[in-house]
């Protein structure tokens, strides 16, 4: 049965990611052909646009020299022609940006979805899912609208400005002096302006991920919000946000209200005209050409308009891409290890001296222990001794800070990640389902489970039953993490997982707490079935289930305190004994005798 870890992801693309434009650009230029004819579109856009404009000053030339119908009818076609050729390029360049821009979307996203796949598990404990969410959603989404309309307004801009003053100096040189001005100008005012709006548009999105974090914080705890009765307070702490989030719009509004172009193109082309009426008086231009002039200065107050809008797109856009690169660009401190040692897993586990520090502080400490290959060895010990996290290391879920952990007598840090954890199954108290149907959970991580294995992996779990009670059976969705099953129901479709991958090493961490004393019996002896030939490693406080382990290793503080069979240690081990001090005196009266 084929099996595929679902820790494992295929190779990322490499971008430039130096920079969040040099990001974006690269991105672009996966799809060239498409920016490429953007740019030839809008570029055929502003030269037949502007062509039309000297035409008209050539109509006006005509009509007032007295020209005769056929010259005026031929420069009224040229108009027409010039006008449609406009429509149809500007359609062609919109078209080509609005495909670049979606796929520039979907492979950043694709980027960034697989990039958080590859991150360890230390990554995701520190990270706020909700503000994930924000960068994986609404940030990549700003990723479109920089593309489109936000490159396509720079195009406006850049062709807005070159085309008609290409024209412009075609007919008079002298001309060009004061539209030079306006646009050194334009820049200077231009470049304060972004400087200005770029912090607020950082800070935008970054309180829009705070907002979605705390969103996504209270509505997965919504239970105990309503058992705390705080309803009222997580409605103010959510409006405070809200609030927030509003004000930084407030103060992008105040920056785009100052917006001074606007204002300076109006007193440009005042100078321009006068400029123009100045030629004019001394024989240099006709009333035709400043007609002309006139319509080609005005083109550029378009690209000036826009401009107030494409800035801040693009401001925001980039300020989203800086997000991105921020998840993207963090390195993860476990990699995959593609050219890792690869094997079928024997199952023998050994743990060298190990020591484990989380956030600082000493979990483990000096933990060093073998588990023979078919062994089933139980981890017991208080709360907070460390027995999930020295689970944990088995499969890199974390790495060790000092010693070794050796599956089959090789470093799991040789090891190829993707060919260990296929070969090991969890199950944990706290299980997590996906919002799919019952089958497909059953069903993950092996990707040619047949109906027939997914129906025996059930029944040897004890779940078949109350999966075939659900109306669609296998096929009933299940509701998101499983809200829709009991705890015990929860628990048994994860030993059906475990069953269906049949792994050579088994980490079962509390799995059978929610289940009843009648079903747990009968999952027992599936257990003990599914165990045989494999490593187990088991973490409980059931004495039904420890009794039956080949040995057993006693944690307190991170440290190995005692280890043996159950009988040895209830006669042993004072610290053994208090674990099972809630069990009753008949219960251990016969490991005592």
């Amino acid at each position: 049965m084929a099996q595929k870890s679902e820790f494992a992801i295929e190779g990322l693309r490499e971008y430039n990611r130096k920079t969040a434009v040099r990001w974006i650009i690269s991105h672009c230029f996966e799809h060239k052909s498409y920016f490429l004819i953007g740019l030839v579109g809008f570029a055929l856009t502003y030269i037949s646009f502007s062509g039309a404009r000297v035409m008209f000053g050539r109509g006006a030339e005509l009509i007032i020299e007295g020209g005769d119908a056929q010259a005026v009818i031929a420069v009224s076609l040229a108009v027409l022609i010039l006008s449609v050729a406009d429509g149809l390029f500007s359609l062609m360049g919109s078209m080509a940006m609005v495909i670049l821009s979606t796929r520039v979307e979907r492979d950043a996203r694709h980027e960034l979805y697989t990039s958080l796949l590859g991150k360890s598990q230390t990554f995701h404990d520190q990270q706020r899912v909700g503000d994930i969410m924000a960068r994986a959603t609404d940030d990549v989404r700003q990723l479109n609208f920089v593309i489109h309309p936000g490159i396509m307004f720079i195009f406006d801009m850049v062709l807005g400005y070159a085309v008609p003053m290409i024209y412009i100096a075609a007919i008079n040189l002298e001309l060009l002096l004061v539209p030079i001005i306006f646009v050194i100008a334009y820049i200077i005012v231009v470049r304060r302006y972004m400087r200005r709006l770029q912090p607020v548009m950082m800070q935008q999105r970054q309180q829009y991920g705070t907002l979605s974090a705390r969103l996504e914080e209270t509505i997965s705890g919504i239970e105990i919000v309503k058992v705390a009765a705080q309803e009222v307070e997580e409605r103010k702490k959510f409006k405070r946000n809200a609030w927030k989030f509003r004000d930084f719009f407030v103060q992008q509004g105040k920056i785009e209200a100052a917006y001074l172009p606007l204002l300076m193109f109006g007193i440009s082309f005042g100078f321009f005209f006068l400029h123009c009426l100045n030629l004019y008086d001394r024989g240099i231009l006709s009333i035709g050409e400043i007609i002309a002039v006139a319509g080609l200065m005005q083109v550029l107050s378009f690209p000036v308009f826009i401009s107030l809008f494409s800035i801040s797109m693009i401001q925001l856009g980039i300020a989203g891409a800086r997000r991105i690169l921020e998840l993207i660009e963090q390195r993860s401190d476990i990699d995959e290890n593609l050219a890792g040692h690869k094997a079928a897993v024997d199952g023998a586990i050994k743990f060298d001296n190990i020591t484990f520090k989380f956030h600082g502080k000493t979990v483990l400490e000096d933990v060093s222990f073998r588990v023979e290959p078919g062994q089933t060895v139980a981890i017991v010990g208080q709360t907070g001794s460390g027995k999930t996290t020295l689970t944990q290391l088995v499969g890199r879920t974390y790495d060790v800070d000092a010693g070794r952990v050796l599956i089959d007598d090789v470093d799991v840090r040789d090891w190829n990640l993707d060919q260990l954890r296929s070969q090991m199954g969890r199950i944990e108290q706290d299980v997590f389902l996906f919002s799919r149907s019952v089958a497909e959970n059953i069903a993950f991580g092996v990707q040619d489970a047949s109906q027939e294995q997914i129906e025996a992996a059930a029944k040897e779990a004890q779940a078949h039953d109350f999966i075939m009670s659900f109306n669609e059976g296998y096929a009933s969705e299940i509701g998101e993490r499983g809200v829709m099953l009991s705890g015990g129901q929860r628990q048994r479709l994860a030993l059906a997982r475990a069953f269906l991958r049949q792994p050579r090493i088994l980490i079962l961490d509390d799995s059978t707490s929610a289940i009843d004393s009648a079903t747990e019996d009968e999952i027992q002896k599936a257990m003990r079935r599914a165990q045989e030939g494999r490593t187990t490693i088991l973490i409980t406080h059931r004495l039904s289930q420890i009794r039956w382990a080949d040995r057993i290793i006693v944690l307190e503080n991170g440290r190995v305190i005692a280890n043996g069979r159950h009988e040895e240690l209830l006669g042993s081990s004072p610290h053994y004994r208090r674990i099972f001090a809630r069990y009753d005196a008949p219960q251990l009266a016969p490991a005592l005798a």
